[in-house]
């Protein structure tokens, strides 16, 4: 007789039930385009499922993460290009001299308020000390769909 299994924890240390981030929708105008853009990049293409007219779902998952990106037609009212995303590299150079092989305009490295709606708060160059969470640099696909590239060489204690 065979029985499902339950997850090892559905609770974290702290007590709490987990959540764990699994997709972040992206609003896109043409899903082929972006299809041809996340292939580019080397994404996996996880799924490209036709439900039903006028409704399409494609996933795709960066290389080594656990959580991917949803697009398509009929996935989401929001507008397309509206979305910023932020994706933990190791090394932030690899990572920019990666995309830019890859034909992807990427800016260069800053530091300073990475969020900030306004140029001046980021400063030129990565962080001079070289900390973690502090080195930044951005891409955009076709729509306008910000990521945020964040260098991450150490976590925080307990992330």
């Amino acid at each position: 007789m065979t029985t499902a299994t339950q997850p090892e924890s559905t609770t974290s240390q702290t007590g709490t039930v987990e959540f764990k981030l699994e997709v972040v929708i992206l609003p896109v105008a043409d899903a082929d385009r972006a299809k041809q853009f996340y292939t580019q990049l080397g994404w996996r293409e996880d799924a490209d499922f036709p439900i039903s007219e006028g409704h399409r779902v494609l996933q795709f998952t960066p290389p080594g993460s656990l959580a991917s990106v949803i697009f398509g037609t009929g996935v989401t009212k929001t507008a397309p290009g509206s979305s910023t995303t932020l994706l933990a590299v190791y090394d932030l150079d690899a990572a920019r001299a990666d995309l830019i092989a890859r034909g992807v305009e990427v800016s260069e490295a800053f530091h300073g308020l990475a969020f900030s709606d306004t140029e001046q708060t980021r400063v030129p160059g990565p962080d001079p000390e070289g900390n973690s969470y502090k080195s930044f640099a951005t891409f955009s696909d076709p729509d306008g769909n910000e990521f945020l590239l964040q260098e991450l060489k150490t976590r925080l204690p307990g992330r």
